[in-house]
């Protein structure tokens, strides 16, 4: 970030750090509470404490998150959500995005992070993506989790896009997901979040706007198993022109 002097930006990495460890900390024994509730019910109460969180945090470290939408969306109706991944930043807008209950798949690791963890763990829906049998498993909770009528969130990427291109070629999971249960695509994407907080550089974290651009709705109604595929290259191309259209940072 031009604007910061080294200095002035590493004050403002351990003012933002320290709200959010403090914001966490305080939060906790309500997470705590909620998580005695069970998967459903404690898992709908500890996101919407992830919002409250991210209602405290997010303006105090003068990061402004704004959901745009090309259409018309209904919180009341369930959703695979697929997003772009290019920053350490991701998990935290997530809660600041997604004003309904939801549950992304993330990864095991980060679920051994002290206090963090726990909140975590209790919040998403973990997966080891070197382990096929917990990838097998994590999509039977993911499809239990929509037959309660909650939706789904998924980085198809898989992982951090190192490139310098628009996106990385995609997994399969949500696609066949939304097949099998029958429940709608919602392409979402983080537009600014490279700009914040790059997944390179920790010590970058600088404030400003965060746009949220929630895409058009795809419907999966009579689609099958073989035509996961097709509706992965769709969903892709799909996102991969809106963020050329932005020309977002990571694009060279």
């Amino acid at each position: 970030m031009t604007q910061f002097s080294k200095p002035l930006q590493w004050i403002y990495c351990i003012y933002a750090f320290v709200l959010f460890v403090t914001i966490m900390l305080l939060l906790f024994p309500c997470v705590l509470i909620a998580s005695f509730f069970g998967r459903i019910r404690g898992g709908n109460a500890i996101f919407r404490i992830c919002m409250f969180w991210g209602d405290l945090w997010f303006p105090l470290v003068f990061i402004f998150p704004r959901r745009i939408y090309t259409s018309p969306h209904d919180k009341t109706k369930q959703y695979v959500f697929v997003l772009n991944h290019t920053s350490l930043l991701d998990a935290a807008v997530i809660p600041k995005a997604f004003r309904q209950p939801v549950r992304p798949l993330g990864k095991a690791e980060m679920s051994k992070i002290p206090v963090f963890g726990f909140i975590y763990r209790k919040a998403i829906v973990m997966v080891n993506r070197s382990s096929a049998t917990d990838r097998f498993h994590s999509l039977i909770t993911l499809r239990s989790i929509i037959g309660k009528g909650i939706s789904v969130l998924f980085f198809p990427e898989g992982t951090y896009n190192q490139t310098h291109q628009p996106l990385k070629a995609f997994f399969d999971g949500a696609f066949r997901i939304a097949i099998e249960t029958q429940t709608p695509v919602k392409p979402v994407l983080f537009l600014d979040n490279y700009n914040r907080l790059p997944y390179q550089h920790a010590l970058s974290f600088n404030p400003g706007r965060c746009r949220i651009l929630f895409l058009d709705e795809i419907p999966v109604s009579g689609l099958t198993a073989h035509d996961a595929d097709k509706l992965k290259e769709n969903v892709f191309h799909m996102m991969e022109n809106k963020l050329r259209e932005y020309k977002v940072g990571w694009i060279r």
